[in-house]
């Protein structure tokens, strides 16, 4: 049953970084989205093994009992999230990929044609 103390109590606490589980890092809002999809104890424990059901469940009622602060969190994240960009050097080089793209696709498409006209071997 994960990787907390069997006899712990489970409850939500505050630690500097939003609601989380007092019996591990794992905040209310790394669950959201899997309750969202209405993901099973089952799926969420094969994503966060060191989960019990028993921390899921806590997690469930806290989102259940706190609704309208949870879901604006969560919709302050997504936007963040929207906005984020990448630091300059990185844009650069997927700017470059991006050019470089349609020259590789050719490539490619030329290769894979020689191959089935039994002109060269494709690689």
């Amino acid at each position: 049953m994960g990787g907390c103390d069997l006899n712990a109590e489970i409850t939500i606490v505050d630690k500097g970084r939003g609601p989380q589980l007092s019996t591990s890092r794992i905040t209310v809002q790394d669950l959201v989205p899997y309750f969202q999809l209405k993901y099973s104890y089952e799926e969420i424990r094969q994503i966060m093994p060191s989960l019990s059901v028993a921390e899921i469940q806590a997690v469930e009622r806290y989102v259940d009992e706190h609704r309208d602060e949870v879901m604006e969190e969560d919709r302050r994240i997504r936007e963040r999230n929207a906005t984020r960009r990448n630091p300059p050097h990185v844009e650069e080089l997927l700017r470059r990929a991006r050019e470089k793209w349609p020259a590789i696709q050719e490539r490619l498409r030329q290769r894979l044609a020689q191959g089935a006209n039994g002109d060269g071997h494709p690689c």
